[in-house]
């Protein structure tokens, strides 16, 4: 038995990602137009609102997606928003609660001229109607299909919590690669950018397997940069419990575990693109423009993860400075 800690520290990830920075000049513009647009209609007051302001969602879709104009910048940004919603949604309910949501949400995307009355449902048409003004077939088709991905990973993820399940790490990553909700992100890039590449492209192993190495680095560090809210919450979907009950380790073990696997994600994505086989130029640029949008969410979400309030309040900045977190104290089911 580990005794209690009250502190860990975080891996250096920030170093060990060399990918430039870059920022949309539209990035104050989506902020101030997603919030009229999330908060229409709708009576977000108290902590739902703060919890809004707090997200600082605009400068993480700026720095994913900084060369889209300001349309598709913005339908990104509406999208992300609206992602995290959801995601605070499926966080506090059970599996019956998720399904409904996901049966809204998928009805309005399958059939985007259909009528429903829902909130969720109104905000899901528009901005996917937007979307097919100008998002290729291909990159509509995988938007879809890996939101329900989305849905079905998140309904299982409230099963095993309701059940107190912690799965084995294995399966705890396969399933986790589809609750992060990078996969249609990923779409956004063809999107956000004009891209119409080939289904037998996207298809290739090589190009999977840096969408999946990204994804890993962008889901892997989110588990260990909001380990300490939900450890406060006693939520086990994460992969450092799952670590920590697997390998036997503590929690500083536990952490510095996780953060070698998002090392090794990061140069696994940099090794595979030297596999690259090639389509013609037309398609290649194409592709590494989409490749270079991976390299921008891994980037991006690492520096965000210090300026949003979700994980370290308002000390993100000190945070990642000293990389010390101190332990929240677990909340009783009354706080």
């Amino acid at each position: 038995m580990h005794p209690q800690p009250r502190k860990f520290i975080l891996p250096d990830l920030v170093s060990h990602c060399n990918f430039p920075l870059r920022c949309n000049r539209h990035k104050r513009r989506i902020t101030g137009e997603t919030k009229r647009w999330l908060f229409k209609g709708d009576n977000l007051t108290g902590r739902a609102r703060d919890k809004y302001h707090g997200l600082k969602a605009g400068p993480l879709t700026a720095m994913c997606y900084p060369d889209a104009a300001y349309p598709q910048l913005r339908l990104c940004n509406d999208f992300l928003t609206y992602l995290f919603h959801l995601d605070n949604l499926s966080d506090d309910m059970d599996n019956r609660g998720t399904r409904s949501v996901a049966n809204v949400v998928l009805n309005s995307l399958y059939h985007p001229r259909s009528y429903s009355p829902e909130r969720i449902a109104k905000m899901t048409r528009d901005y996917f109607r937007r979307m097919m003004t100008t998002a290729s077939p291909g990159s509509q088709q995988r938007f879809i299909e890996t939101f329900d991905f989305f849905f079905q990973s998140v309904t299982q993820q409230a099963l095993d919590r309701a059940a107190g399940v912690v799965p084995d790490l294995e399966s705890y990553i396969a399933l986790r690669r589809d609750t992060s909700g990078c996969k249609p992100c990923w779409a956004l890039i063809e999107y956000a950018n004009n891209l119409d590449i080939p289904d037998e492209v996207m298809d290739h192993p090589i190009v999977r397997n840096l969408g999946e190495a990204a994804n890993d680095l962008v889901t892997w560090s989110n588990d260990i940069f909001s380990y300490n809210v939900e450890q406060s919450k006693g939520d086990t979907h994460n992969m450092i419990p799952v670590v920590m009950m697997q390998e036997g380790m503590d929690l500083q073990s536990a952490v510095d575990f996780v953060g070698d696997m998002c090392k090794q994600s990061i140069d696994r994505f940099i090794e595979e693109q030297a596999y690259l086989p090639s389509w013609g130029p037309k398609i290649d640029a194409d592709l590494a423009i989409y490749i270079d949008g991976l390299a921008n969410w891994i980037v991006g979400s690492l520096h965000w993860s210090f300026e949003t309030e979700r994980y370290f309040g308002k000390n993100g900045r000190q945070v990642k400075a000293t990389r010390v977190v101190d332990l929240l104290p677990r909340r009783t089911s009354s706080s």
